[in-house]
């Protein structure tokens, strides 16, 4: 059927412009739902965990509108089935063990060269039920929304009207700019989020397949904040560890967390040039096969 507007590039847009005014709104109503009775309720100001309470309500309700947001755009917009963004399980489960896995041993080895280096100790472990737990769901609604968003529909959009490169470039700087606002942002912070949104990108580009970029995100998130106790992009979570860094901040990263350390843009950079070489060895050999 042919989709509602032409240009896939324009749908693409179109979206991104609908994913940031949905995290606006979020912001809104989890401002208006947890400091608003705060003050009606206590004769001083609300207490400092307030804010952290309205980023983690923003984050779901945010998740949450992006996935309606998205199934929306695809179904009516783009005039195609949910399934056509890259959710087909058979074969690519293979895929998403990789994703997974990679995700932890990325943000691991960047933590063992911080730790041999002496930049980072652990000052306590934290564990409490219900922040682990809230974390954990809160890292697969980040992973599955902004994934159906930037990879299963954006990415998706621009291969329609471009390149499959050249949009996974245009895919990787809006997913860089959606990010743009995140509190400690720097210059390394910046490349960093350019060279994730390559690798999370990289397989779609392939396979027309979402599930490497879900679990890769996932487990890149939930290792770094919910276990790890660095920021996410900027944001303060309860972790398990306590981690406490010393040393400046393009090595450690700072407020940003490790997605601002120059550590993650090596290994980074590493895992999108092998994961290229890899592929453009298989699927030349698929393509040399079916000739």
């Amino acid at each position: 059927m042919t989709p509602l507007i032409k240009q896939g590039w324009m749908r693409a847009i179109l979206l991104l412009l609908a994913f940031i005014g949905c995290s606006l709104l979020a912001g809104l109503i989890a401002s208006f739902a947890v400091i608003a009775p705060a003050f009606s309720t206590i004769s001083k100001a609300p207490q400092p965990d307030l804010v952290l309470q309205v980023i983690i309500l923003s984050l779901f309700i945010s998740a949450l509108l992006n996935c309606l947001l998205t199934v929306i755009f695809r179904r009516y917009i783009d005039r195609q089935p949910v399934v056509s963004l890259g959710f087909r399980w058979q074969p690519y489960k293979p895929d998403a063990i990789t994703g997974f896995c990679l995700g932890i041993a990325l943000l691991g080895a960047g933590t063992l060269v911080l730790f041999a280096t002496k930049n980072l100790e652990w000052s306590d472990v934290h564990f409490k039920a219900r922040d682990f737990f809230m974390g954990l769901a809160l890292m697969v609604l980040i992973a599955f929304s902004e994934e159906m968003v930037f990879r299963g529909y954006i990415l998706n959009n621009l291969m329609d009207s471009m390149n499959k490169w050249a949009a996974l470039g245009v895919s990787a700087v809006l997913f860089t700019i959606a990010h743009g606002a995140n509190p400690g942002i720097s210059s390394v912070a910046v490349v960093n989020l350019l060279l994730a949104g390559g690798l999370l990108g990289i397989n779609f580009i392939y396979t027309r397949n979402i599930w490497f970029a879900i679990f890769f995100h996932f487990s890149w998130n939930f290792m770094q904040g919910p276990v790890l106790g660095y920021e996410v992009s900027g944001l303060p979570l309860q972790g398990v560890l306590q981690p406490d860094l010393q040393g400046p901040w393009w090595l450690t990263g700072g407020v940003f967390g490790m997605e601002g350390s120059f550590i993650i843009t090596v290994l980074l950079a590493g895992a999108l040039l092998l994961l290229y070489a890899l592929y453009e060895k298989h699927y030349a050999k698929a393509i040399s096969a079916s000739l």
